[in-house]
């Protein structure tokens, strides 16, 4: 079908205020649903035996199920930031870190899908943690909340009906007027309720244990309680799909169903590792794309924001270019596999994410990912990749900081979200078998990481000082460091090293740790690596 001219923005807003839009095939709907932590590949599309997605499966069979997608940060806050405006975390300063703010000279997507004619909205989790009033927006940049419907639900999970909501806002919009929607869950988010998924006839001997947490009990049975919140997410996606199946407007919509990071356990979440970054992803368009293909390109999440701009013809912002690329060609081939070769890499990033280190201080960290390779450059090595092993106090009582008094040994890795598991590593951390785990996930990192991804998908043997690999190391080094020149990221242009990551305000709850300063006047009190290295088996 032959695609009308890009219309501009102010003109269309001025033809609005005599008519609505007129549907057309330059005009789908968009259903946007994330997931809130949830990792590659657990989905039952992509064989995961101890899960049932019917939904996500439903979309897959429709469109096309990807398997090497990834998101633009391993951090719910950043990588919502990066997919409204379809820039990498770098490119949209306070916005890139978590629980900040979003400065409006970033435009997202549903503003501008709603200055063309658009109706927008979302529901359950939009761009969160942060600050979007203090930025002078007048709501949350995932649009305008439809969150007012409750259900019942069981205990740890968010009690907003989610396709309640998605109803309602079907209801409200005007006659043919395209759509745009975010369903963003607060499922698998932290916390569970334990034994939630042998409660609902999930089976542990089914679950897949990564190779970088252990095989017990413990870890299977945490593990099967994420697998149940993620299917709470999934049944609200299926009533969504109903119900514009029964409108007649499924064929007309485009879906595209992620997640925003890797799942909430010990070197996953937060980590630009393979279970932090690596997202599952179904995408269905029936009316313009051939469905039932498995696609290996190479994706990051911000090329679906470019492909929604592509799909509804619609500009994107010209004084903010987005970074990325639009799939449109992926979904309009009838090829699976390796559809579009030039997708050979992918890039991500993370700076601060919780409250784990005295002045809330980041973990700044740049990967590259390839077909074969995933390389993680750690620009300050010398931090704890985890958090800090202790606060002061508990980290909140001001007379516990104001004595100095420090907190429990192995206390302080928020960094990582408090859970079964991470409480399960800590107590094991001097088991002969068991011990070497928590070091995997708190354990100080080289500057340089690289991982043979195809053999080592749990990122557990790292070859960066390998001298066999040192051509490869170097091409990706090289090529990463000449992406991040190329987009102006501060971590290598600035002359301070990109310091002003440390300097944006965190709104939201801060703990307190040992500062330079009191660790200088207590030597003998501070953690050193070589004191857990002693007291935890390799």
């Amino acid at each position: 079908m032959q695609r009308q001219p890009r219309v501009g923005i102010t003109t269309l807003f001025l033809l609005l205020c005599v008519c609505p839009i007129a549907r057309s095939a330059d005009w789908p709907n968009i259903l946007v649903a994330i997931s809130d932590d949830q990792s590659y590949p657990h989905a039952s599309a992509y064989g995961y035996a101890a899960i049932e997605t019917p939904a996500f499966d439903r979309v897959a069979k429709a469109g096309l199920l990807f398997r090497n997608a990834f998101t633009p940060a391993p951090g719910c806050s950043p990588m919502r930031a990066a997919f409204l405006t379809g820039r990498n975390i770098w490119q949209i300063e306070h916005a890139g870190t978590h629980a900040s703010s979003f400065s409006k000279r970033y435009e997202v997507y549903q503003d501008r899908l709603e200055a063309s004619g658009y109706f927008v909205g979302y529901t359950g989790k939009g761009w969160s943690p942060g600050n979007w009033k203090v930025s002078g927006r007048p709501r949350n940049p995932a649009g305008t909340e439809f969150s007012a419907k409750k259900n019942d639900a069981p205990q740890g999970i968010s009690k907003t009906d989610y396709a309640g909501n998605f109803e309602e806002f079907l209801k409200q919009r005007a006659k043919d007027q395209p759509f745009s929607f975010w369903y963003g869950a607060t499922e698998p988010h932290r916390s569970f309720k334990k034994g939630i998924g042998r409660e609902h006839g999930l089976d542990p001997a089914k679950v897949q244990v990564p190779p970088f947490l252990p095989d017990t009990p413990q870890i299977r049975d945490d593990m099967l309680d994420y697998c149940f919140e993620i299917q709470w997410f999934d049944q609200h996606l299926g009533r969504m799909l109903d119900l514009l199946e029964a409108a007649g407007e499924l064929d007309d919509t485009l879906v595209i169903v992620t997640s925003d990071n890797g799942m909430a356990f010990p070197r996953a979440k937060a980590n630009c590792y393979e279970y932090g970054i690596h997202m599952p992803l179904a995408v269905a368009w029936p009316a313009m794309a051939s469905g039932g293909r498995t696609v290996d390109d190479l994706v990051n999440l911000i090329d679906l924001t470019a492909t929604i701009y592509d799909v509804t013809n619609i500009d994107p912002p010209s004084e903010t270019p987005i970074a990325g690329r639009s799939i449109r060609n992926i979904l309009s081939s009838t090829k699976e596999g390796i559809v579009d070769a030039s997708r050979d890499a992918v890039f991500s990033a993370r700076e601060r994410h919780s409250s784990s280190r005295f002045n809330s201080l980041g973990y700044p960290q740049r990967c590259l990912r390839t077909q074969d390779y995933l390389y993680i450059h750690n620009f300050q090595p010398e931090r704890w990749p985890a958090g800090s092993p202790q606060m002061l106090g508990s980290g909140k009582d001001a007379d516990e900081v104001a004595e100095g008094n420090l907190g429990p040994m192995h206390g302080g890795y928020h960094d990582i979200d408090a859970c079964p598991s991470l409480t399960f590593l800590i107590d094991q951390r001097k088991d002969a078998t068991l011990g070497r785990f928590l070091g995997l996930a708190v354990d100080k990192r080289p500057a340089s990481e690289l991982f043979d991804i195809r053999n080592d998908p749990g990122c557990l043997n790292n070859l960066a000082a390998d001298p066999a690999h040192d051509v490869a190391k170097r091409q990706l080094h090289n090529r990463l460091f000449s992406y991040l020149q190329q987009t102006n990221d501060a971590r290598v242009t600035a002359p301070d090293g990109g310091d002003i990551w440390e300097t944006y305000p965190r709104y939201s709850a801060l703990r307190w740790f040992p500062t330079p300063d009191w660790a200088k006047e207590h030597p003998e009190r501070v953690p050193k690596q070589e004191w857990l290295e002693e007291k935890r088996p390799k």
